[in-house]
């Protein structure tokens, strides 16, 4: 059972939000200006909130956080209220931590009721990059809202469980709040980080740093090894949309915290449009090229990314054989672009807010 709902959440009439033992799937972007309070401070004034699952780091910190729900809290509950913002691409922990637990759910029978909160996008309609071959068949950037998604893995489940999308229209905070006002993670603070998440998150499945610890995640990438491409004026490739300025930074945390990071800003130009994907395997075969010290695994796991491989995460051999030099740029290219039309056919179905239609760059 599916539906799309246009009143606010606190305006449902459902008996199972009224009478039933409330959970709730958060982050601090469930804040309602309007009300003055947390989604889940409704509930609890209503007393029938039961438990509250949120994120296992502070909300300023510099861990990669997850959300865990122990499934026998949900078994005490009666209806789960999910309200989280989303960031664009399938990497992103909590989105994944919604999508595990609605499989869970399938796989052992929890048949509650699930209202989805949605916000908007801030990575927009944009699709990049290749569908996964994981359980969830996502792109890179997949252009959806949580409640899209959540509807499309939903459909991929044949999810018994009734699952209710709130419009992103229906909330007043949707149109009051711009939807970074509230970082959407501790490591995602700004405006444009969504927009560069897509591809500058691969780093962290490498021992080149995308600039977590710093005041610019993602925007930024480096490491101390890294300096050898400063002093030889090596400047890596640029691209459609952004240039790059050579920077230096020192992250507060991580493999390299308290060292100088040499690397470089990704700028963006505005108006302009980028391909965060694409870019970021160019600049990843640039420096498998020209650093030797470079490393494709991840072995630090002071941030949570321990053993996290730059294969895991494009989940595609041809992109990543373009990294390692043993695919053609062309190849890659051509692989993206039919991987992106085949998502864009797919995801379509389950667009929820269809004035705006999900589009590649060609």
């Amino acid at each position: 059972m599916f539906s799309f709902r246009t009143t606010p959440i606190f305006e449902q009439d459902d008996l199972v939000l009224r009478k039933g033992r409330v959970g709730v799937f958060c982050t601090p972007n469930c804040w309602h200006p309007e009300r003055g309070e947390y989604l889940y401070e409704t509930f609890a004034k209503r007393g029938n909130l039961k438990h509250v699952f949120s994120p296992s780091t502070p909300e300023f910190s510099n861990k990669e956080s997850h959300i865990y729900v122990p499934l026998e809290q949900l078994r005490e509950t009666d209806v789960l209220i999910v309200e989280i913002q989303g960031a664009g691409a399938r990497y992103f922990a909590y989105t994944n931590d919604l999508l595990e637990l609605f499989s869970s759910m399938s796989e052992e029978k929890i048949n509650i009721p699930v209202f989805i909160v949605d916000h908007i996008n801030p990575a927009g309609r944009q699709v990049e990059g290749t569908m996964s071959e994981a359980m969830f068949k996502l792109a890179h950037r997949h252009g959806l809202t949580v409640g899209e998604i959540a509807s499309l893995v939903h459909n991929d489940l044949n999810a018994r469980f009734p699952l209710h999308v709130i419009s992103v229209s229906a909330t007043p905070s949707n149109r009051e709040l711009l939807p970074w006002t509230i970082p959407i993670a501790a490591d995602m603070p700004g405006y444009f980080t969504c927009s560069l998440y897509s591809g500058s998150a691969l780093w962290s499945g490498t021992n080149v740093t995308p600039g977590i610890g710093t005041t610019r995640p993602y925007e930024i990438f480096g490491a101390p090894f890294m300096e050898s491409l400063h002093n030889s004026y090596k400047m890596p490739p640029a691209a459609d949309g952004a240039t790059l300025r050579p920077c230096r930074f020192q992250p507060s945390v991580g493999e390299y915290a308290g060292r100088q990071c040499f690397g470089y800003q990704i700028i963006l130009e505005p108006g302009a449009s980028y391909h965060a994907l694409s870019h970021a395997l160019q600049l990843m075969n640039f420096v498998y090229r020209n650093c030797e010290e470079f490393s494709i695994i991840n072995d630090d796991d002071s941030l949570g990314f321990n053993d996290r491989t730059l294969i895991d995460l494009l989940d595609d051999e041809v992109l990543y054989g373009y990294v390692t030099g043993d695919v053609e740029w062309e190849t890659a290219r051509e692989h993206i672009k039919e991987q992106e039309q085949k998502w864009i056919k797919k995801a379509r179905k389950f667009l929820l807010y269809e004035e705006n239609q999900l589009f590649r760059i060609k």
